[in-house]
């Protein structure tokens, strides 16, 4: 019998916490000391921007150690002690502004967020899980220094940088999360990767099929891991470079739920949401 995934058993705790009838070590846990901002709604998670205001820092490209520049995103707050960090990187031919609006809707919610440029706009996903990796690695350098937990990192990206977000999965196994967004990757498979993983494919990608790519990335993790797989109605490949609810609910849900470990999110993964007017398809290991 397959063990419960830690989104179910996440999910399962908060249900009965809100009972009244959790006791013991589960309930220590619902009460994690890495919680950062109030009790989340729907509303909560699908706002446009969070809790914590939101302060920047660019990190030009000749002071850029190993990528192309990028810009910082992080709370204001100090008195919730520090945040995890997320570094999201841009697609084939891309520039951080098309992920721009993913770095104040999750520092927002409590996360230091980099977007990044990458070296060249042609690079690899390969190329792209490099410089994610050193862009996490430089935020000790910025303004944002004092506010991030260099031990709580995750990736993400558009495209190449989402095959990019895999690649630097493979090789940081101590990355919290991956959120891939519209995945694209000569590598289809990645069953190296431990880390949980969120892919978000669209219906009508006709640049990276689901079926070429998303799916089998999906299929190719492993089995016994925590992994998602959230496909958007009738969307195309460029639909993440905009501002959207779905993606926005479910990514920061599931950096909320392992880089911070708070399992007060877990409600918004499990059960897995039912195929609706933005969601074609929902798979996952909940």
């Amino acid at each position: 019998m397959q063990s419960m995934s830690r989104v179910a058993r996440a999910s399962l705790a908060v249900t009965v916490l809100a009972a009244g009838t959790l006791v013991g070590p589960a309930a220590a846990s619902a009460d994690d000391g890495l919680r950062r901002g109030p009790d989340p709604s729907e509303a909560s998670v699908e706002a446009p921007l969070g809790p914590f205001d939101v302060e920047v820092d660019v990190i030009s490209r000749a002071a850029a150690d190993g990528f192309g520049g990028g810009t910082v995103y992080y709370p204001a707050d100090t008195s919730e002690g520090t945040f995890g960090a997320v570094a999201v990187s841009p697609g084939y031919t891309g520039t951080q502004a098309s992920i721009a609006w993913l770095g104040p809707r999750i520092a927002s919610q409590g996360f230091v967020v980099v977007t990044i440029d990458t070296n060249s706009p042609a690079d690899s996903p390969a190329q792209r899980g490099d410089q994610l990796l050193a862009a996490l690695d430089q935020l000790q350098e910025t303004e944002a220094a004092d506010r991030v937990d260099h031990t709580r990192q995750a990736v993400m990206g558009h495209s190449m940088g989402g095959g990019g977000s895999l690649e630097a999965a493979k090789d940081r196994p101590a990355l919290r999360a991956v959120v891939p967004l519209t995945p694209w990757s000569v590598d289809k498979t990645f069953p190296e990767v431990s880390a949980p993983t969120l892919i978000v494919g669209a219906e009508d990608d006709t640049v990276a099929r689901v079926r070429l790519h998303a799916e089998p990335m999906y299929e190719s993790l492993p089995a016994d891991g925590d992994k998602a797989y959230l496909e958007l109605r009738g969307l195309g490949h460029d639909a993440p470079t905009l501002p959207g609810a779905t993606v926005a609910r479910y990514g920061i849900s599931w950096l909320k739920l392992y880089v911070d470990d708070d399992e007060r999110y877990a409600q918004f993964l499990c059960p897995a949401p039912e195929p609706d007017e933005q969601i074609s398809e929902y798979r996952s290991s909940c």
